[in-house]
């Protein structure tokens, strides 16, 4: 039987890789199967495309050429990680996926939203998550969670304007795609966020009894 496919999405800052770890501590204690991954990243080319999308020296990075690297990045991450545990039947935890492409590069950067489902065809075609959590944190917020903005990170030095534009663009997302996927309030303690996703898991059938 094909895995479950769980995708994390949020601004930077919003918690998503504590929420993965805290999920995956509780998934190991029911004996459920899983793995942790990334985008950009989760594979040895994938995560090679990272360093050059994230790289603050390449700040002149057209936003075309961005979109295009994700869309790269995720078919090799999907083809070399996501796929081959899918099969396996294992839960696939992924720190974000196309809808932040959608989000930071559709909303944020302004690129026809025709056009990043073009390019993520292969991956909204076939491989599209079974729930995607938005982690609902306005940007400002999540980035005084992580003390500011990495001064390496490309992504996140783009500026205000943007990551605001970014979780406007979430919020927009969740409309359209209202099925897809749940918000979820992270403005308590990571510990009651983590019950908020797992009672959410469990009322789609995802998680637990």
């Amino acid at each position: 039987m094909r895995g479950r496919f769980i995708a994390f999405e949020g601004c930077e800052g919003a918690g998503k890789s504590t929420q993965m770890r805290l999920l995956s501590e509780k998934m190991t204690s029911a004996g459920i199967p899983h793995i942790l991954t990334r985008e950009p990243g989760g594979s040895h080319i994938s995560e090679a495309i990272r360093r050059i999308i994230l790289d603050g020296k390449n700040g002149d990075m057209t936003d075309e050429c961005e979109a295009l690297l994700y869309a790269a990045a995720r078919a090799q991450h999907l083809a070399d990680t996501v796929v081959p545990a899918l099969e396996r039947g294992e839960t696939v935890l992924c720190d974000r996926y196309i809808f932040s492409s959608f989000a930071y590069q559709g909303y944020g950067r302004g690129l026809s939203l025709s056009f990043l489902k073009e390019i993520n065809a292969f991956a909204a075609e076939n491989y599209m998550p079974d729930l995607t959590l938005f982690l609902d944190i306005p940007s400002s917020h999540a980035f005084a969670r992580k003390h500011g903005a990495d001064p390496h990170d490309r992504m996140e030095q783009a500026g205000e304007a943007f990551h605001r534009r970014v979780y406007e663009g979430y919020k927009a997302l969740l409309r359209e795609y209202p099925h897809a996927i749940a918000a979820v309030d992270c403005s308590g303690t990571k510990y009651e966020t983590s019950a908020k996703i797992a009672a959410l898991l469990q009322s789609r059938g995802l998680f637990g009894g």
